[in-house]
C-alpha cells in the first residue's frame, strides 16, 4: 500500500483486527489480551486547569489526547537523537507518494508535509472531521489507482472518546505503552554516567524549563538528556494527578566529563551541539514538584533544517526528557524548511506563521481549552517506534568520520553498518571481534539477573579495507613465541613486566614467568619496556607469530595445501550445461589460486575427479601428452588409483589440464546415468590428501540426492507434515551418522569441503551439509539451476571461493582472564574436546561465536580479557599463529551493562543459539525461549535501571531499542517460521549459513536494506537514503532495491514514469519489463549507470553474489518480495513490528507483575 494511506489502527497483539480484511490474527497464545478493558469514557477534552485528574483504570491511556496543530509527527521516523523512548503519537503520512522524508531532512518543494489541511479545516489543530479513519492494513494488496483521499489524514490524534466501531481503542492496544530508551548518551536511570554517545546524534538547541522556547546553547558541563519522548510517542503521564514525575538521579561522574550543575533539573536543560564529539555523560536531575519543565524535541538527525516542532502541551510537566518519561506526547507537526519551530514542550509564542494551518497558534492553551470534536483513537504509529534506519543513520553521522582507536578498554565500536577506519592501539579491531556487551557484570548473579548473553563473534581471518594494516608477522626464531608458563597465553599488550623486565606476570592467570634471555629488555620509568612500540605483540591487539616445528603435525613442517575439483557428471549436470560451464571457468580460474603476498605463483597443487555412480580420477602429470582417466567402481572401499600425477602444479601441467577440461564435457555428453554417490567422493578426496601428506580443500559440484548403492546412501525423507510437530527437528538432523564420522576424519587430515549444490528436488542439505559444516567449509545452493539466469551468480561465487584467503588445518582456542571462561561455541567447525575449535579450513568470511560464563567474581579495576589464538597453515604451507586480544570493562551496576551492549551482535548470537536449538527442540519451544529471554532482558532493565513509571509504558535501553524489531525478524525467518513455499532444504541451508555469518551479514539478512532507486542522485557516488522495510513505505511511482545478502530485488511500482522504465530496462512500458532478467541491461544513460553501480557496490560488500530478481508490482513474484518487508505481518503468520512490540510489552509486564 502506498505511503499516502493512513495507518491501520492495530488492535493488541492477538485480537481480531477489524481493519485487516479477511483474516483473524491469532495471538501468541490465541487468546485476547487480559486486563485491557475497552474505554468506558466518553469524549474528553482534558481537565479544567487546576483540576485533579482521577487515576484511570489499568490499561487506559489518557496521555494520548492532546489535540494539536497538524499531525504529531516525528518526521525522522523514530529514533531520536534523544528519545526513541515512547511509543505513540500517530502521524498522518505525507501527501505525496514519496516515502516519509529522511530523518529531519527538509522536505523538497512539492513535498510540503501535510499540506492537506485547508485553512478552515483545523480548529486549533483538531481536524474538523471526526469520522473514524483508518489506515488500511499493511498487508493489503495494492489497488491500482486507488489513491487514498486526503480526508484519511485528518484524524490525527487520539482524544479520549470511545473507540469507533472500526478501530480498536489504543488503551486496548498498548495500554499506554511508551517506549523509553535511554539515549546512548543519555544516562540510564541507575544514576551512572554515560560514555560517549554511540548511536544518537546530539540535538542542537535546548529545552527551556520556563517555557520560553529559547534555544540555549549547550554548555560543556551540562549532560545530554536521555532519550525519551522525542518520538511523539504516547507518553503515559504517570501519576495522572498533575504532579511531575521524578526524573532520574544525577549520574556519577564519568572520567573526562564534568558533572552537571546541581541546578540542571531546574534551569534550561539544553542539548549538545551537533559536532559529533562525544557527549558528556551526565544528566539533569528531577524537576521540583510543581515546576514545569519542557518536553523533549522530536528526533532530528542532523538538526539542521528543522528545529524541534511546537507543542500544545502545558500544565505539569516532567523534567528533562529521559528514558521513560511519561510526558503527554508533544503533538508536533513536520518541520517546514525555513521556519523556526517552537521548542517542543515550551509554551512561548510561535516564531512565525505556520504554513498550512488556519489561524494563529495560541500561546499556552490549557488542557481543555481546545475546541472541536474529538478525533477517533488511532493505531500505534509505526513512525513513533524505534526505527533501524534512523539508528543506522545516526551512528553514521556521529561515528563515521572519526577513526575508531582501540587503545581504550571496553569501548563500544561503531555499528557494522557504519564505514569507519580502525587504528589498532592494543585491542583487536571490531572487524575481528565484536561482543554482545563491552561492560560485563562482575558476578554471575548479576549476569543471570540481566539475562544478557555474554558472547563474542570472532572472525579471525577477516579481510581488512586497503587503508588498514594487516597483522604483522613476528618471527621469534627457533624458540617460538613467548608464552605464560601456566596457562600458555601468548605475549600480549596486557602482560605486566616486573623485576626490571626479567619476569612478566600473566594477565590471564597471574602466574609469573621468566623472560627468555633473548627477549629481555629494560623498562622505562612507567614500567613499560623500552621496545614497546617496536614489538607488535606488546603494542597491538592483533598480530601473527611464525610457528615453530613444535606447532606442526608429527613435528614436521606442512606441505603446501591442495585443491581438488570434484565434478558430478550425471545426466542432470550435463544436460543443464553445468559441466561445460565449470570446465570452461576452471581453465582461467586456476591462474588465480591464492598465494602469499610476494610469491610469483601459488604453491597450491590441483587435482580433478568426475563422478556419477562411479569415480573417475585423472592423471595430469606434466610429462603426459594427454590426460589419463582411471575409473574406481568399487565405491564401497574407496582408494586413490594413482599418486604421482594426481596433484600437480598448475603452471607445469597447464597444457594437460587444459586438454582435460576440454574433454570432460565431450566424454559425458551422451550420459544416461542419473544416479549419484556422494560420501565416496569425499572419501576419495580425503585419501588423496592423506597420500600427499597435505591439507587442502575439495570443491564438490553436486546435483542430486545420492541414492546409488554406496556408503552414505540417502533416502528421500522430506515431509512437510512434520512442520509444527515435535518431530520437526528431525528435518534439520542428518539422517545417518555416517557423515559425522566422515567429517571427523576430514578434520584430522585438514581436508575442508566446499559444496556447490544444483538441486531440482529434495537433496537433503541437512545431511550432505554435515561434512562441509564440520570441516569449516561453505555451502552454495542454486535451486533449479538455469544457465542463462544463474550462471553469473555461480561463477562469481566460485571465483571468490577459490581465490579467498583460507587457513588450513586450523585450531582455535580462546583464553580468558580469571573470572570468566568460554563455555559454548557456534559456527562451522568440529570439537573433539571442550576447549579447542578445530577446522580443516577457515576462510576470511567465517566466524566462530563464543559464549562466556562466570566461574568467579570479576573486578571493575582489572576488567576482563580475551585472547583468541588461531594456529593454521597458510596457503603457502607456512604454519602460523594469529592472535587477537580484547579487554572489556566490568561493572557492578546493571545500568553500565545495558549502556554498553551491541544489539547487532546480540541478535547474531541469539539467531545462532536458536538455529542450533531447532536440532534438539520443537521450533515453537525455541521461539518461545527467544521471546522469553528478550522479555527478561528488557524487564530487568525496566525494573532496575529505568526511572519509576507506570506499567503502561514500554521502556527500552537506548542501545537495545532495536532489540524487538530485530528479534521479530529472527522469529519470522524461514528456519523458525517457514511459509508454505519454503522447502526443507532451504531451511537447512539457511540454518547452516547463518551459523557462521558475521554481524554485518546477520544484520542485513534479518533486516534487509531497502533503497529508493528513483531518489538516487545520479551525479554522486552515494547511495540513496534507506527506508524502512514496510509496504506502506513504498510508492507506486517509484523503483526500489531490496538486498539481504543472498538476493537483490528490484521492485517496480505500477505508476513508474515511462522514461525511467525506458532508461533502466530498455523497454517502453511497465508491461514489457521481463521478470526473467538476471542482470540489468547495460544502457548508456545516467540512471542506468547509477543503478548498476549501486548493484555492483552492494555485490562487492557481500560474501556471496546476490541473485537479482525483478519484481513488478501486483505480479506473482511480489509475494516473495513482501516476505522481506519484515516490519509487516508475514503470510506465514509472523507478527508485524507494531504488533510484536505490543506483545513484547505484554510479556515484560507479566514478568514485572
Amino acid at each position: 500500500m502506498s505511503v499516502n494511506q493512513q495507518a491501520h489502527t492495530g488492535p493488541p497483539y492477538g485480537q481480531p483486527q477489524p481493519g485487516y480484511q479477511g483474516y483473524q490474527q491469532p495471538a501468541y497464545g490465541g487468546q485476547p489480551l487480559p486486563g485491557v478493558p475497552q474505554s468506558q469514557y466518553g469524549a474528553y477534552n482534558g481537565p479544567m486547569p487546576g483540576y485533579q485528574q482521577p487515576v484511570p483504570p489499568q490499561g487506559y491511556f489518557p496521555s494520548l489526547g492532546f489535540p494539536s496543530k497538524g499531525s504529531p509527527v516525528s518526521l525522522n521516523s523514530d529514533t531520536s537523537s534523544l528519545a526513541p523512548n515512547f511509543i505513540g503519537s500517530l502521524r498522518a503520512p505525507p501527501t505525496s507518494g514519496a516515502p516519509p522524508p529522511a530523518s529531519g531532512a527538509s522536505l523538497p518543494s512539492g513535498h510540503l508535509a501535510y499540506s492537506q489541511f485547508g485553512h478552515g479545516d483545523v480548529q486549533n489543530g483538531i481536524p474538523a472531521s471526526a469520522a473514524p479513519m483508518q489506515r488500511p492494513p499493511a498487508s493489503q494488496p495494492f489497488l491500482p489507482g486507488s489513491a487514498p483521499t486526503p480526508v484519511s489524514q485528518t484524524s490525527t490524534f487520539q482524544q479520549y472518546g470511545p473507540p469507533p466501531a472500526s478501530v480498536q481503542h489504543l488503551s486496548n492496544h498498548m495500554a499506554g505503552m511508551t517506549i523509553g530508551s535511554t539515549a546512548a548518551s543519555a544516562p540510564p536511570p541507575a544514576g551512572l554516567g554515560y560514555g560517549p554517545s554511540t548511536s544518537v546524534p546530539p540535538v542542537s538547541g535546548s529545552f527551556s524549563a520556563t517555557g520560553s522556547g529559547l534555544y540555549t546553547p549547550y554548555t560543556a558541563s551540562q549532560g545530554p538528556s536521555p532519550t525519551s519522548v522525542s518520538q511523539g510517542l504516547p507518553l503515559a503521564q504517570s501519576p495522572f494527578s498533575g504532579q511531575p514525575i521524578s526524573a532520574q538521579r544525577l549520574p556519577t561522574q564519568v572520567p573526562g566529563f564534568a558533572p552537571p550543575p546541581s541546578s540542571t533539573g531546574i534551569g534550561p536543560s539544553s542539548y549538545p551541539p551537533t559536532t559529533g564529539a562525544p557527549r558528556p555523560p551526565t544528566m539533569p536531575g528531577p524537576p521540583l514538584p510543581g515546576q514545569t519543565v519542557a518536553g523533549p524535541p522530536t528526533s532530528q538527525p542532523n538538526h539542521v533544517s528543522s528545529p524541534p516542532p511546537p507543542s500544545t502541551m502545558s500544565g505539569p510537566h516532567p523534567g528533562p526528557p529521559m528514558s521513560g518519561l511519561h510526558v503527554p506526547p508533544p503533538p508536533t507537526h513536520p518541520p517546514q524548511p525555513g521556519y523556526q519551530m517552537q521548542q517542543n514542550g515550551s509554551f512561548g509564542q510561535v516564531r512565525g506563521p505556520q504554513p498550512h494551518y488556519g489561524g494563529a497558534y495560541p500561546g499556552t492553551p490549557n488542557y481543555g481549552s481546545q475546541p472541536g470534536p474529538p478525533p477517533p483513537p488511532k493505531r500505534l504509529d509505526p513512525d513513533s517506534i524505534p526505527s533501524p534506519i534512523q539508528v543506522i543513520e545516526d551512528d553514521r553521522s556521529n561515528r563515521g568520520s572519526e577513526p575508531f582507536v582501540t587503545g581504550v578498554r571496553g569501548q563500544v565500536p561503531p555499528l557494522v553498518t557504519t564505514n569507519f577506519l580502525v587504528k589498532d592501539q592494543g585491542n583487536a579491531s571490531p572487524r575481528y571481534i565484536r561482543c554482545t556487551s563491552y561492560n560485563i557484570p562482575c558476578t554471575s548473579d548479576m549476569a543471570k539477573q540481566s539475562q544478557v548473553p555474554l558472547a563474542a563473534v570472532i572472525k579471525p581471518l577477516a579481510t581488512l579495507p586497503p587503508e588498514e594494516t594487516l597483522p604483522y608477522l613476528v618471527d621469534h626464531g627457533e624458540s617460538g613465541p613467548v608464552r605464560c608458563n601456566r596457562c600458555k597465553a601468548y605475549m600480549c599488550p596486557f602482560m605486566q613486566f616486573i623485576e626490571g623486565g626479567r619476569r612478566f606476570q600473566c594477565c590471564f592467570c597471574s602466574c609469573v614467568t621468566e623472560v627468555p634471555p633473548h627477549y629481555f629488555q629494560h623498562l622505562d620509568h612507567t614500567g613499560k619496556r623500552v621496545d614497546f612500540y617496536d614489538r607488535p605483540e606488546l603494542s597491538l591487539g592483533s598480530y601473527e607469530f611464525l610457528a615453530t616445528v613444535d606447532y606442526c603435525k608429527n613435528n614436521k613442517f606442512p606441505s603446501p595445501p591442495a585443491f581438488i575439483f570434484m565434478i558430478d557428471v550425471s545426466y542432470n549436470a550435463v544436460k543443464s550445461g553445468l559441466v561445460r560451464l565449470i570446465c570452461e571457468e576452471l581453465k582461467s580460474l586456476l591462474d588465480y589460486l591464492p598465494r602469499e603476498g610476494n610469491m610469483e605463483e601459488s604453491a597450491i597443487r590441483v587435482g580433478f575427479v568426475t563422478y556419477n555412480k562411479v569415480l573417475h580420477f585423472y592423471n595430469v602429470k606434466s610429462s603426459l601428452a594427454q590426460p589419463q582417466m582411471m575409473v574406481v567402481s568399487d565405491v564401497a572401499d574407496m582408494f586413490v588409483p594413482l599418486l604421482d600425477g594426481f596433484l600437480v602444479n598448475v603452471n607445469e601441467s597447464r597444457t594437460v589440464i587444459a586438454s582435460l577440461l576440454e574433454q570432460i564435457p565431450e566424454m559425458f555428453a551422451d550420459t544416461r546415468e542419473t544416479e549419484t554417490v556422494f560420501a565416496p567422493v569425499i572419501q576419495a578426496g580425503l585419501e588423496a590428501l592423506k597420500a600427499a601428506e597435505c591439507a587442502g580443500k575439495l570443491f564438490v559440484f553436486h546435483t542430486s540426492l545420492p541414492i546409488a548403492e554406496a556408503p552414505g546412501k540417502l533416502k528421500n525423507r522430506d515431509d512437510k507434515k512434520l512442520i509444527n510437530t515435535d518431530k520437526e527437528k528431525t528435518l534439520f538432523q542428518p539422517q545417518t551418522s555416517f557423515y559425522n564420522n566422515l567429517a571427523k576424519d576430514c578434520v584430522a587430515q585438514g581436508c575442508c569441503v566446499d559444496l556447490f549444490l544444483f538441486p531440482n528436488q529434495y537433496l537433503d542439505v541437512a545431511t550432505l551439509g554435515v561434512v562441509t559444516y564440520q570441516t569449516g567449509g561453505s555451502i552454495y545452493k542454486y535451486a533449479y539451476f538455469q544457465l542463462e539466469t544463474d550462471q553469473d551468480r555461480f561463477l562469481n561465487d566460485l571465483r571468490r571461493d577459490v581465490q579467498k584467503e583460507v587457513g588450513f588445518d586450523a585450531v582455535m582456542r580462546v583464553r580468558t582472564s580469571t573470572g570468566i571462561r568460554a563455555t559454548d561455541f557456534f559456527g562451522a567447525f568440529y570439537m573433539s574436546n571442550t576447549t579447542d575449535v578445530e577446522m580443516a579450513g577457515l576462510d576470511c568470511d567465517k566466524t566462530i561465536t563464543v559464549e562466556f560464563k562466570h566461574d568467579d567474581k570479576l573486578s571493575e579495576d582489572s576488567g576482563a580479557l580475551l585472547q583468541c589464538a588461531l594456529l593454521y597453515t597458510s596457503c603457502a604451507g607456512q604454519r602460523r599463529l594469529r592472535i587477537h586480544n580484547l579487554s572489556l570493562n566490568c561493572c557492578t551496576q546493571l545500568a553500565d551493562l545495558y549502556r554498553n551492549c551491541e544489539t547487532d551482535t546480540l541478535i547474531n548470537y541469539l539467531a545462532k543459539y536458536a538455529y542450533r536449538g531447532v536440532l534438539s527442540s520443537p521450533v515453537k519451544t525455541v521461539r518461545d525461549a527467544l521471546i522469553n529471554q528478550c522479555a527478561q532482558i528488557l524487564a530487568c532493565y525496566r525494573k532496575n535501571c529505568a526511572s519509576p513509571s507506570s506499567a503502561g509504558q514500554l521502556i527500552l535501553p537506548e542501545c537495545m531499542k532495536l532489540l524487538p524489531v530485530y528479534l521479530n525478524c529472527v522469529l519470522k525467518s524461514d528456519v523458525l517460521q517457514p511459509g508454505p513455499e519454503v522447502t526443507t532444504d532451504d531451511r537447512a541451508y539457511i540454518r547452516q549459513l547463518v551459523t557462521s555469518m558475521d554481524v554485518a551479514e546477520t544484520n542485513v539478512f534479518f533486516y534487509p536494506r531497502l533503497l529508493p532507486l528513483t531518489k538516487a542522485d545520479v551525479n554522486s557516488d552515494s547511495l540513496p537514503a534507506a527506508i524502512r522495510n514496510s509496504e506502506e513505505r513504498l510508492s507506486k511511482g517509484d523503483i526500489y532495491l531490496l538486498e539481504n545478502g543472498l538476493n537483490i530485488f528490484v521492485w517496480v511500482g505500477v505508476n513508474v514514469q515511462q522514461g525511467l522504465i525506458q532508461n533502466l530496462f530498455g523497454v517502453s512500458s511497465f508491461s514489457q519489463i521481463s521478470n526473467a532478467l538476471s542482470a540489468l541491461p547495460v544502457l548508456d544513460n545516467p540512471f542506468s549507470k547509477k543503478v548498476r553501480s549501486i548493484v555492483d557496490m552492494l555485490q562487492v560488500q557481500r560474501s556471496r553474489y546476490m541473485k537479482l530478481i525483478i519484481v513488478k508490482q501486483e505480479d506473482k513474484l511480489e509475494m516473495l518480495f513482501k516476505h522481506f518487508l519484515v516490519e509487516d505481518k508475514s503470510l506465514s503468520g509472523g507478527a508485524s513490528y507494531v504488533d510484536f512490540l505490543c506483545h513484547m510489552h505484554k510479556e515484560i509486564r507479566q514478568l514485572l507483575s
